[in-house]
C-alpha cells in the first residue's frame, strides 16, 4: 500500500509541469522519439532528457533504444494507478453530495410543512 502512495506522489509530481503533461499527451497518439517529442519545446536537449527521466521513473513511460534512435512510449499501468485513484476520490465526493442533496430535500420537505 505504502508503495502504491509513492508511486502515486511520483506520477502526480511528474505530471505537475507542462512541459511533461504535453510529452504524455503526445504520446497518446503513439510512440516517438525523443528528438520528435523535444522538437516542439525551446529547450536545450539535456534539459530535455531531465524530464523524459522523470516521466519514465515515475512509471508513465518507458523508453527503449533501437540503434542510435531512443524511442518513448505511455506506461499504461501508471496512467491506471492515476485513474484508479481519480475513480475512489469521484466515487467518495460523489457519495458525499448525494447525502448532502439528501439532507437538503428533507429539510426542505420540513419546512415546508410547518
Amino acid at each position: 500500500m505504502a508503495n502504491r502512495i509513492e508511486q502515486l506522489d511520483g506520477v502526480f509530481q511528474a505530471l505537475a509541469d507542462p512541459t511533461r503533461r504535453a510529452v504524455v499527451g503526445r504520446l497518446g497518439k503513439g510512440p516517438a522519439s525523443i528528438s520528435d517529442l523535444a522538437q516542439p519545446f525551446d529547450m536545450a536537449l539535456p534539459s530535455f532528457m531531465k524530464h523524459i527521466g522523470m516521466l519514465e521513473s515515475s512509471g508513465l513511460i518507458r523508453t527503449q533504444k533501437t540503434g542510435r534512435v531512443r524511442m518513448c512510449s505511455i506506461e499504461k499501468e501508471g496512467l491506471r494507478l492515476v485513474e484508479t485513484w481519480l475513480s475512489a476520490q469521484r466515487a467518495l465526493w460523489e457519495a458525499r453530495t448525494d447525502r448532502l442533496e439528501q439532507f437538503v430535500t428533507k429539510s426542505q420537505r420540513k419546512g415546508s410543512s410547518s
